[in-house]
């Protein structure tokens, strides 16, 4: 059983979450679009209910609420290193299913590979999230075919119809400060999508052989290696490291981990001046099979969660659901 509350008294929840939580959710930036006067959707700190989209797709992800883009470790001087202070509050952060789905790749890499880290943890262990339903498929998605479109591991659902704010609610915490508003309890179901019009099959018999496919020798061509698709990606995760110098002699600074990319140049080099992948065709190749063969042979699901943020940004209109259904073709041609 959920309930429903006025927009004004959820705004008034929202403030005294706010002091304990920085609330994140999908906002409208204006006149930072892809194109000139245009608008971008991401992800920012809101006030108030008004401020969040509801009613589109964000051009970016959540992940840069727990994985900042550029994110200071430590401090370093001569003597001593000190670590970089935790933020002083927790995070709340309004997300789709499939960004929700998200979440379950980013714990897998950062918190059950191997190792924990430290600095993923941290926030992860104080952050809260509120489902936002999807009424409709939006372009480019197939998040049905990568069977993410419904989930049930959510904090709080929400929905906003005019003034009205309907809630279903699975945290304690939350509930409390929910309920000193004036509700009324109501039936209340996350809307998910059933059908998208992007529809994708990964093949069963997928293996590394497709890699000398030349479906990949396209992309060569057609691939800039800008790195969009990557930075707008959910469920990428690769960083590196820069120290940040404060003084010429090289002794005081920061270090910092910076989103990186393994479509942008850099990425695999190596000492003597080596570098891998230094094709744009075998990068595509190496980021394809990375979210739907080796991620899945290793942990038992897809990387890819069908969010189609990747089609929507890349600048030569590449299209990776497209690239995905070609892959069945391509192993009947290696076979």
């Amino acid at each position: 059983m959920g309930y429903k509350i006025s927009l004004d008294d959820m705004n008034l929840a929202l403030e005294e979450l706010s002091k304990d939580y920085m609330i994140y959710a999908p906002k409208v930036f204006e006149g930072e679009g892809k194109f000139s006067d245009t608008d971008l959707i991401r992800y920012g700190e809101v006030e108030g209910l008004e401020e969040i989209v509801f009613d589109e797709k964000s051009d970016y992800s959540f992940k840069e609420a727990l994985t900042p883009i550029s994110e200071v470790l430590f401090y370093f001087t001569e003597d001593e290193i000190k670590e970089a202070d935790k933020p002083d509050r927790g995070a709340l952060i309004f997300l789709r299913s499939c960004d929700l789905h998200s979440l379950k790749r980013l714990d897998e890499i950062y918190l059950n590979n191997g190792y924990e880290d430290y600095y993923y943890k941290r926030l992860r262990e104080n952050t809260k999230f509120i489902l936002m339903g999807c009424q409709k498929s939006f372009e480019n998605c197939f998040c049905v075919s990568m069977g993410t479109n419904k989930i049930d591991s959510y904090d709080s659902y929400i929905k906003l119809e005019g003034d009205t704010v309907y809630i279903d609610n699975k945290c304690e915490d939350l509930d409390k400060v929910f309920r000193k508003a004036d509700i009324q309890e109501v039936d209340v179901k996350p809307d998910f999508v059933e059908e998208n019009d992007i529809k994708v099959s990964i093949p069963d018999n997928l293996s590394l052989d497709v890699m000398d496919a030349k479906m990949w020798e396209e992309y060569a061509s057609r691939c800039i290696a800008c790195g969009r698709c990557n930075f707008v990606c959910p469920t990428c995760t690769c960083f590196t490291m820069q120290d940040v110098y404060y003084t010429d002699n090289g002794k005081v600074g920061e270090r910092r981990r910076v989103w990186a990319s393994c479509h942008v140049d850099g990425y695999t080099d190596m000492a003597g001046g080596h570098s891998y992948r230094k094709d744009n065709g075998q990068r595509m190749r190496f980021k394809t099979l990375h979210k739907v063969y080796d991620y899945n042979k290793r942990f038992g699901y897809h990387m890819c969660t069908g969010c189609g943020r990747c089609d929507d940004i890349c600048p030569e209109y590449i299209s990776f659901s497209n690239c995905v259904n070609r892959l069945e073709d391509a192993m009947k041609e290696v076979e």
